[in-house]
């Protein structure tokens, strides 16, 4: 009888195993494709948003410029579902939520989501502490005062808790509301020309409140502003005309952001004009 050899023939080579998956790939923190806005009705009806192709990658921080009139406030109402588009989608973490219904969307922007807007929105009845906790009340959610003082300790205001908005300056104000935004830890903050009624010093610190919570706690925030200093901040400026993208710029100070905005003020505006240079 033939011993076989301990040595197997090139024929016989065992099957390589399969190859391990790769790693997930994290959907968009905020994804619009297509996304249309028409105010009015026939000869009078006018584009808000001609037609948003954008993917904004979750832990960055975004900022958002544009003319008068150019459809920043649109595009932001219509990412954070705040306004539906009339025509397009919006995602937000991979969530569809253009066909949503009001109740839903609801609940999703109160559990997902922060908002922080110039006027500050604080109820003068509510003590500090509870109009931190309000996005937790309204979602249903236990209102742990530990979670309130944490946030307001992470904004420098500790011993305010108890005080009523009117006792604060208005810079105080706006740190109660970055607070409030940060309370219910969201995916995605949404602000608003955040510091437009603040001086140069306050405007610097909400900025680097914005800054934080995208470094330290992995948030990401879209910001529209008309301030070139507080849109360098930003890691991205997109650049916004006649309701459509005019192109971006990364890592600008704000000498070259506010170039490009005189550049953009100046040219004739185009409706219609390519939205994908911000995709």
């Amino acid at each position: 009888m033939r011993l076989r050899s301990g040595k197997r023939k090139a024929d016989e080579r065992p099957e390589a195993p399969p190859a391990a998956p790769g790693p997930a790939v994290a959907p968009p923190a905020v994804e619009l494709r297509g996304v249309r806005r028409r105010y009015g009705r026939g000869a009078g009806a006018v584009d808000a948003l001609a037609g948003i192709d954008l993917a904004l990658p979750a832990g960055t921080f975004t900022a958002v410029m544009g003319p008068s009139g150019s459809g920043k406030s649109t595009f932001l109402q219509c990412a954070a579902g705040l306004d539906r588009p009339s025509a397009g989608s919006v995602r937000l973490g991979g969530t569809e939520i253009t066909g949503m219904s009001e109740n839903r969307l609801t609940e999703l922007r109160r559990a997902r989501l922060g908002f922080v807007f110039q006027a500050f929105n604080l109820l003068p009845s509510l003590t500090v502490e509870q109009n931190v906790l309000l996005p937790m009340r309204l979602a249903g959610r236990r209102r742990d005062p530990r979670r309130a003082a944490e946030a307001l300790a992470r904004v420098g205001l500790a011993g305010a808790a108890k005080r009523r908005p009117g006792e604060l300056s208005g810079g105080q104000q706006q740190r109660v509301a970055v607070a409030r935004a940060l309370v219910a830890r969201p995916d995605v903050i949404f602000a608003d020309e955040p510091t437009g009624a603040l001086d140069t010093g306050t405007a610097a610190e909400v900025l680097g409140l914005l800054r934080h919570a995208v470094d330290a706690l992995g948030a990401t925030v879209v910001m529209v502003t008309h301030d070139p200093a507080a849109a360098a901040r930003a890691d991205r400026v997109l650049f916004l005309a006649a309701g459509a993208f005019a192109g971006d710029l990364e890592g600008g100070s704000a000498a070259d952001i506010a170039a490009r905005m005189a550049a953009l003020t100046a040219r004739p505006s185009r409706t219609g004009a390519t939205a994908g240079a911000a995709a």
